[in-house]
């Protein structure tokens, strides 16, 4: 486990209120890390050009993620919430990478949102 993975799982996931997380790399589009099981190459060009070039069109039509649809809750030039019936999606950029935690059914968005948007502070202290 590399320490971007260790990143993820104590900041994020050890919450119990963020069920998956993953960083994206802005630059190529490439996934740094996620937790197990958890893919996002294919879902990586959707988040870069949602922050890019496509804010105005979430907020008022939402996205789909995996498969799921989702509403918009929240589209700036720094953060992406969306919430589907009973899970969730927080992306959240830096200057070099995206984060993303996905909340699931008895997990409470509010913390979801808080560990990510904490952990992404921590990024952008770092210089990245």
């Amino acid at each position: 486990m590399n320490q971007a993975q260790c990143l993820l799982l104590d900041g994020l996931t050890k919450t119990k209120h963020v069920a998956n997380a993953g960083i994206i790399k802005i630059s190529d589009g490439s996934v740094w890390t996620t937790t197990p099981g958890f893919t996002l190459q294919a879902q990586a060009p959707l988040l870069i050009h949602a922050f890019s070039r496509n804010l105005l069109r979430i907020r008022k039509e939402g996205m789909y993620f995996k498969d799921r649809y989702y509403t918009c809750v929240r589209a700036d030039d720094y953060s992406i919430y969306l919430k589907g019936k009973d899970y969730g999606l927080v992306a959240v950029r830096t200057k070099a990478f995206i984060l993303i935690g996905t909340y699931s059914q008895g997990m409470y968005p509010s913390v979801c949102v808080e560990a990510v948007e904490r952990l992404a502070d921590y990024i952008r202290e770092k210089g990245n």
